[in-house]
């Protein structure tokens, strides 16, 4: 489906604008679960180097959930970090 099918002019750009915000909170809520499936193992003693390699995803995620019409997908993505932040707080950063 293409963005303003069935309309025009200024009615066609607020759909659009209003389709893209949407989608922002979807991929934003996909980017949380990829990262999530990184930071779950990184639980682990001796893993929580994956830790470091979740944190930019994460912060991608904060940001496409931030200019999202909802909130839903910033939150998860906040709530990961949460976790690998403590995890990474608990293990001094390495482990």
């Amino acid at each position: 489906m293409r963005c303003g099918k069935h309309t025009s002019g200024k009615l066609a750009v607020a759909y659009c604008l209003t389709y893209i915000r949407h989608m922002l909170n979807v991929i934003s809520i996909l980017v949380g679960l990829l990262s999530l499936v990184i930071v779950i193992p990184s639980q682990i003693p001796l893993l929580g180097w994956g830790n470091w390699f979740a944190l930019p995803l994460i912060a991608v995620g904060i940001v496409l959930g931030a200019l999202s019409r909802s909130n839903g997908g910033r939150n998860f993505c906040l709530v990961v970090l949460l976790i690998a932040v403590v995890r990474l707080m608990l293990g001094g950063g390495i482990f």
